[in-house]
Order: structure tokens, then C-alpha cells, then sequence
């Protein structure tokens, strides 16, 4: 299990799920739905929601665009991260936040599945973290016109790839999200 001896607690980590990054998503609605179903089933169990919050030149704090979208928001209890790098550890509290709830194992969900999923994914696991990444609650857009695969072939890639992980003392897997379960 994770190399957190001390960390018995799982957290959902809900990334990037802004107006602005996921307008334009594969699968918007269907992954946004599961992503609320998930954040309603965590909070039932009492395992924490940690939100992140990306900004960049492109995406400016305070926006409408930088907005969390309407069918999600962060309970005035739950921890909110922001972030200026695709990792969500790098240059945030997040490594704190998790530690103060005794978290060692992450439930990642979100956007860009190309960008900061993937940078968090690997982020968190390089730290130590066990991961679970939700397939069906990630989501990336279209950059097929910059010479990327299809957004349908790069979520099903990066699932494909992430439940082969492995390292010392850590768990990568992937799971639907029907599949998942909160402790209570």
C-alpha cells in the first residue's frame, strides 16, 4: 500500500474542472455527471474532496472561464488548491492539505487527461501516493489539429497505461466510476 505508513485516508481529487479548460471536452457531460456522482458518494462516506483550481495567462484568476462549471462546487469545508503547473503538488499546498487529513491514497478525477492528470497522476505516485485514476471521470479536448491522437484515444491510452504502473510500496490503478467505493 501507499508508502504513507501513517496515512490511512483516501481523498478524491477533482482537477481543473473549469468553464474554461472543459467547454470543449470529449465526453463533457457524461464525465462531469460521473465526477458529481463520485464527489455526492465521497462526502456520503465522509472521505475528503479536494478541489483544484488551475490559472495561466490563458486562464485568468477570477474569470468566468477559471470558474469551477455549474454542476460542481466546492463546499466551504473542502480543501481548494491552485495551481499554475500541471502537477498539482508542484508549487501548491496540496502535499500539506493531503498530509493534514492523513491522506495516502488519491481517487483522481478531471481535466486535461493529457496534461495535468497525467502530470498529477505521476506526481502523486512519485511521492508516494497510491492512485486511482477513474476512467470514465477524466476527459481532454480536441488537439487533433496540433498532431495529437483523438481525445478518445488519449483517455483510453492513459488508462491503458496507468493500471500497468508499479513502484516499491505504491498501487496505480484504474476503475470505472461505479466502481469505486469510499470507506465510511
Amino acid at each position: 500500500m501507499s508508502t504513507f505508513t501513517d496515512r490511512s485516508a483516501t481523498a478524491l481529487v477533482v482537477i481543473d474542472v473549469q468553464k474554461g479548460v472543459v467547454a470543449g471536452a470529449h465526453r463533457r457531460d457524461e464525465v462531469v455527471a460521473n465526477i458529481v456522482s463520485l464527489v455526492d458518494r465521497a462526502r456520503t462516506a465522509g472521505t475528503p474532496v479536494v478541489w483544484v483550481q488551475h490559472s495561466s495567462e490563458h486562464l485568468a484568476r477570477g474569470s468566468a472561464e477559471w470558474e469551477y462549471v455549474a454542476e460542481l462546487a466546492p463546499e466551504s469545508s473542502e480543501p481548494l488548491v491552485h495551481k499554475r503547473f500541471g502537477d498539482s503538488f508542484e508549487d501548491t499546498d496540496l502535499e500539506s492539505v493531503l498530509a493534514a487529513a492523513g491522506v495516502g491514497s488519491l481517487v483522481v478525477t478531471g481535466a486535461q487527461t493529457d496534461a495535468c492528470i497525467r502530470s498529477t497522476i505521476h506526481g502523486a505516485f512519485v511521492r508516494g501516493y497510491d492512485v486511482t485514476l477513474v476512467a470514465d471521470a477524466h476527459t481532454t479536448e480536441d488537439l487533433t489539429d496540433w498532431g495529437a491522437p483523438a481525445p478518445e484515444q488519449v483517455v483510453a491510452h492513459t488508462n491503458l497505461y496507468w493500471q500497468h504502473q508499479s513502484a516499491p510500496g505504491r498501487t496505480a490503478a484504474v476503475l470505472q466510476s461505479a466502481e469505486v467505493e469510499f470507506a465510511r
